[in-house]
């Protein structure tokens, strides 16, 4: 028989699809709409009480939707929710409800971190041992809100919030050979961010250098696409992007480079072309991302922690851990994508 699962909020239910909801229809989920065999999703809570966070995919992906964090709306369209304050993965201060790609699909022979799981670069000497060389990811969405409330928000992440990114794989064994590669950083992290009082908000991307974390080079360098970049605090006016308003962004790897293509209705398209298997600067690693593994990721990955220590990321953001909330106080972040298409499906 098949089934749906659907997290409420407290309780992982599996029911037959004839008997959901309580009122005997089918109950529609993202997979309905959108194709979901490559993907695993990490959702702010922990359902089964084992002190991490809830990370679904494989087959389970097909049937899976949770009310608050990772649903499908009125129009079908694949909306995404996360609150400042809540649980995260083990590598990050902050939480998220967001889509890892995973090549592997359901078939879990496969580690996780093999090579069959990621893809590469043709500058990788073990190319052709991946999942494929270069890749892509497209999408089309609206920000709804970001959170509201912080004590720093002159930080750069202050009032933002990631919706597409390309992560390197973390490869301890390769850190510890000091090849310069293996760090798991960041060479695209796509961001939204409007500060409170302003009535537009910006898109930007940001390339984090490839280097060891403890280098005091390793810091994101933020490009504008519409409105300002991250450091800039002045109100972008009708050159940025309002929340609910439409955009779309391409990211196409071949070879060796990374080609981005934003656009929306109001604004001139705008494109990158990056080489990642050089240097981005003079202070980055001469090789950039040359040797490293990769995997997409799309969604809702809060940028406003609750932490405030780090003199970057410590953003001091308001949150009590409670989803309905912080909802109602503004301390989340809600994004709707109307369109996402990893490698062209």
């Amino acid at each position: 028989m098949i089934t749906k699962h659907v997290v409420t909020g407290a309780l992982l239910l599996s029911l037959p699809i004839a008997a959901l909801a309580n009122n005997g229809v089918s109950y529609p989920v993202p997979a309905d709409k959108f194709d979901m065999r490559n993907w695993k999703i990490t959702i702010p809570s922990d359902i089964n009480e084992d002190g991490r966070v809830d990370e679904i995919e494989g087959v389970a992906m097909m049937s899976f939707s949770h009310n608050d964090f990772f649903f499908l709306d009125a129009d079908g369209n694949m909306v995404f929710e996360v609150h400042n304050k809540a649980i995260t993965t083990k590598n990050s201060k902050n939480a998220r409800s967001e889509l890892r790609q995973m090549p592997r699909g359901a078939l879990f022979h496969i580690d996780t971190a093999d090579k069959l799981n990621q893809w590469a670069l043709t500058s990788h000497p073990e190319a052709k041992s991946y999942s494929a060389v270069g890749g892509s990811l497209e999408a089309s969405l609206k920000v709804n809100h970001v959170s509201l409330n912080a004590k720093h928000s002159e930080k750069g992440p202050a009032h933002s919030v990631v919706v597409g990114q390309i992560h390197a794989k973390k490869h301890n064994e390769i850190i510890k050979a000091k090849t310069g590669f293996g760090h798991g950083n960041e060479p695209l992290k796509i961001f939204f961010k409007k500060l409170p009082g302003h009535e537009y908000g910006s898109v930007f991307w940001n390339y984090e250098r490839n280097l060891a974390k403890k280098d005091p080079n390793r810091i994101d360098i933020s490009l504008p696409v519409w409105g300002n970049t991250w450091e800039n605090q002045t109100d972008p006016g009708e050159a940025g992007i309002a929340l609910g308003e439409e955009f779309s962004y391409k990211v196409v790897v071949e070879g060796t480079m990374m080609h981005l293509t934003f656009e929306t209705a109001r604004h001139k398209p705008v494109t990158y072309d990056i080489d990642l298997s050089k240097g981005y600067d003079e202070k980055d690693f001469p090789l950039g991302y040359a040797e490293d593994d990769f995997y997409f990721k799309a969604g809702a990955y809060g940028q406003c922690s609750v932490q405030d220590s780090h003199p970057v990321w410590g953003t001091g953001c308001a949150g009590t851990g409670d989803f309905a909330v912080d909802k109602k106080n503004g301390d989340y972040n809600s994004v709707t994508f109307s369109k996402l298409k990893l490698n062209g499906k």
